[in-house]
């Protein structure tokens, strides 16, 4: 099957992006931000020179989704997907179209706000060496992927390249306050009991996921950027859910995996990935939107 080019770069004449992260570019509309999502996929830090069609696309539609259905617990920075509302625009309407948000400027507050279910990932590889993860003690004996008895808060710091760095909510009260981070972390267990919810009834199992909050000058508080998104959480198939092992999921690990079997270094030159990796993880994006929305890919 054939698909339309990766968008590995948005090119709109004369503007040029205020920044560029591994998925989106950023575009300063004054008291508003247009974000478009690429195509671009990363992994082990580094962004990889193929691109997975339509991915830009998913995530945003799901965001979309997301932010509608969670206003009731945190007002987030979304005034419109639909591109024909973003001013000045209608020239770049077929690139921008379905893959693009105009939003509120905020400050955004230099916490990832991490809800986790399950043990995995990082998460994992510090309860083996600590039994505990951010702080917070497990009890001992469980299995990796295994669910925790209620879901934890576990923020991180934002890093501009790199990982982030998992921190205790204590060491993030310091960094940013204490009263601000109880309510984040009140937020974040808030949208991942939703999210997990609906999930569970799509035949999904949301293991974890990362928010990021901001600040009006009003000093409301928002959130921003993506919401429940494969690339921001961790989504198993609850069909194939078996703990003692890691899950297959509907996320970029088919990407890490490859990188993985051909065994490279983790350093440039970055590989490109062979057509049936691009398809497969496409697949895996598409499938999980289907799931959880319930339709289609809305085509341009």
């Amino acid at each position: 099957m054939s698909f339309d080019a990766p968008l590995l770069s948005t090119q709109l004449n004369g503007l040029l992006p205020q920044a560029r992260g591994k998925v989106r570019d950023i575009f300063d509309l004054g008291d508003r931000l247009l974000l478009v999502a690429t195509d671009r996929i990363s992994a082990f830090d580094y962004v990889l020179p193929s691109g997975i069609p339509d991915k830009g696309r998913i995530l945003t539609q799901l965001s979309l989704f997301w932010f509608e259905r969670t206003g009731h617990i945190v007002r987030n920075h979304i005034v419109s997907g639909n591109v024909d509302d973003f001013p000045g625009m209608a020239a770049h309407a077929q690139i921008l179209r379905g893959r693009s948000m105009l939003v509120r400027k905020t400050t955004p507050i230099p916490i990832e706000c991490v809800a986790r279910g399950y043990l995995a990932g990082s998460g994992w590889k510090e309860y083996k060496a600590t039994g505990t993860v951010c702080g917070i003690a497990l009890p001992p004996g469980l299995r990796e992927s295994d669910r925790l008895p209620a879901p934890i808060f576990t923020p991180a710091t934002k890093a501009s390249s790199g990982h982030d760095v998992n921190i205790s909510e204590q060491d993030a009260g310091h960094l940013i306050g204490t009263e601000l981070i109880g309510r984040l972390r009140d937020l974040t267990l808030a949208l991942y009991t939703f999210g997990a919810a609906h999930a569970e009834s799509c035949g999904i199992i949301l293991a974890d996921t990362k928010f990021e909050f901001g600040v009006l000058p009003s000093a409301d508080l928002l959130l921003i950027d993506e919401a429940l998104t494969p690339d921001s959480s961790r989504y198993w198939p609850r069909d194939q859910y078996e703990p003692g092992r890691p899950q297959p999921s509907f996320d970029k690990q088919f990407v890490r995996d490859f990188l993985e079997d051909i065994h490279w270094n983790k350093q440039p030159p970055v590989p490109a990935l062979p057509d049936w990796v691009v398809t497969g993880t496409r697949d895996k994006y598409l499938e999980a939107f289907r799931r959880l929305t319930g339709h289609d890919l809305p085509w341009p």
